[in-house]
């Protein structure tokens, strides 16, 4: 979706639209059209929509008002999303090729304008690559929205944002490919040719460097696969030299069978998007390189994909980590665990962070918990705990807390081996948080978001149709810039 900005209207398109408070219709419309507005039962609330037709200028013109709710409070911004992306759903096959959103006379501030069409940007993604008979009504027609009347700071504002919607976009993008598109040396290609020219630097180790580092974790969830495992880091490096990095690492299971663990037939085919952690940690490094954030940040993604050949990793073997911990891997389709501890002691060991938060669609028992309305979060700092809701809260990624004890942690110990990688059938996510916790080293703060039921959606949300929902990319950004920018 194209958005530009224009300093006048004489170029308005046929497709015309303006935004309206709640209960507070404009009064320089003709009678007749604000009649149907309120025949409609048209008050301006958030998303909701009238549209008619209205002469301006001697041409005759399809007119849409949204509504944005009241003005002021905390939820503003959101309801502007909100507003924006109710434009996007109701016209992206409407027919029409440009919209044109009169802004005059608004009050919208730059941020605010900014919120409005990150909305409608968001809303227009859809993934329709391989839907080659789609009916002419179906197709997306609207290609571009044109700005008129916005504030003098909100063209600048809106290249700030419109970096991070780029950034959902990817992780969307990764998450919504099939696994035999999106494998971890495709994985890699599509990051590299995506961030071409940002400033990131990327670097990729293959199994026999990881082999000789001793991932045998996470080298043990690929054995099976023809596919290659990777690691993947991306690089930020836009703060001050001497300043710790936080490092994001990123679970990458492009495609999960459950290995010889096997899961049921049905609904596997889902497991595409078992890299959703992954593809959130690449898109929030795509947009905090697109905005040139102040900060130093590097993306970690473990990219395995997990099958059960002769060749795989079977129940009861036992594999020695990175650190030297050895696992008993009771059930291999608790691999995703198996990805992360050694992604997080190679980030440890070779970048040094002060702060460490991963991301992993991880368990079923967090859906469970949770459902399809907040990611789980796990942390060994307080501080670090609250900024993570904060930025949930701000995003719209929101997270819910979830405790960690020895209680939980002592359910994970093996008779054979340092620790088992599944615990009882009761606290599944507590104790697949719990085994990555093993993996923290002293004096660094670290953070497990567990974002299963968020990455994929089966109906449309508020800024998102069904399909990949880019969880976690906004959310990551949005932590660097409350918290790492200088």
């Amino acid at each position: 979706m194209k958005i530009t900005f224009a300093t006048s209207a004489d170029t308005m398109p046929q497709l015309k639209a303006r935004i309206v408070e709640q209960d507070k219709l404009p009064a320089d419309l003709s009678p007749a059209f604000l009649q149907g507005a309120e025949a409609s039962r048209f008050t301006g609330k958030v998303g909701q929509l009238f549209e008619g037709f209205v002469e301006d200028g001697g041409v005759v013109v399809r007119l849409a008002l949204v509504g944005t709710g009241k003005h002021g409070g905390d939820e503003r911004l959101a309801n502007l999303e909100r507003a924006g992306a109710a434009l996007a759903a109701k016209y992206l096959t409407s027919g029409e090729k440009v919209l044109g959103l009169d802004l005059e006379g608004s009050g919208l501030s730059a941020r605010e304008t900014a919120s409005l069409l990150t909305g409608l940007r968001l809303r227009s993604w859809r993934w329709d690559t391989y839907r080659t008979k789609l009916k002419e009504e179906q197709k997306r027609s609207l290609e571009q929205v044109v700005v008129f009347g916005a504030h003098k700071g909100a063209e600048a504002a809106w290249k700030v944002e419109e970096a991070v919607a780029k950034g959902v976009e990817l992780t969307r993008e990764l998450v919504a490919e099939p696994a035999n598109i999106i494998y971890p040396q495709s994985f890699v290609e599509r990051c590299r040719e995506r961030m071409e020219g940002t400033g990131v630097e990327i670097s990729v180790l293959d199994e026999d460097e990881m082999a000789e580092l001793g991932m045998g974790a996470l080298l043990g969830v690929s054995q099976g696969s023809i596919r290659d495992a990777k690691l993947l880091v991306i690089k930020w490096m836009g703060g001050n030299p001497a300043d710790k990095p936080t490092v994001f690492v990123g679970k990458g299971v492009t495609f999960d069978t459950g290995g010889i663990s096997i899961k049921p037939a049905a609904g596997m085919e889902d497991m595409k998007w078992d890299m959703g952690g992954a593809g959130a940690v690449a898109g929030a490094m795509l947009a905090i390189a697109g905005r040139k954030a102040k900060a130093n940040v590097i993306g970690v993604c473990g990219l395995v994909e997990n099958m059960p050949d002769g060749n795989a990793q079977r129940p009861g073997d036992v594999v020695t980590t990175m650190s030297g911990q050895t696992v008993e891997v009771i059930n291999t389709d608790a691999e995703g665990r198996l990805v992360l501890c050694d992604a997080i002691t190679y980030a440890q060991r070779e970048f040094k962070p002060r702060t460490v938060i991963d991301l992993a669609t991880l368990t079923g028992a967090m859906m469970i918990a949770l459902g399809m309305e907040h990611g789980g979060l796990f942390s060994n700092n307080d501080d670090l705990a609250d900024k993570l809701l904060a930025a949930g809260r701000k995003s719209g990624d929101k997270l819910w807390r979830f405790p960690l004890s020895p209680a939980y942690d002592k359910l994970i110990d093996s008779p054979i081996a340092d620790m088992k990688n599944v615990g009882p059938r009761w606290g599944g996510s507590i104790t697949a948080a719990q085994f990555i916790q093993r993996y923290v080293e002293e004096g660094v703060n670290w953070a497990h978001l567990d974002i299963a039921g968020m990455v994929w959606a089966d109906k449309p949300g508020a800024t998102w149709d069904k399909g990949a929902t880019g969880f976690g990319a906004r959310l990551i950004d949005t932590f660097v810039r409350d918290n790492c920018e200088g």
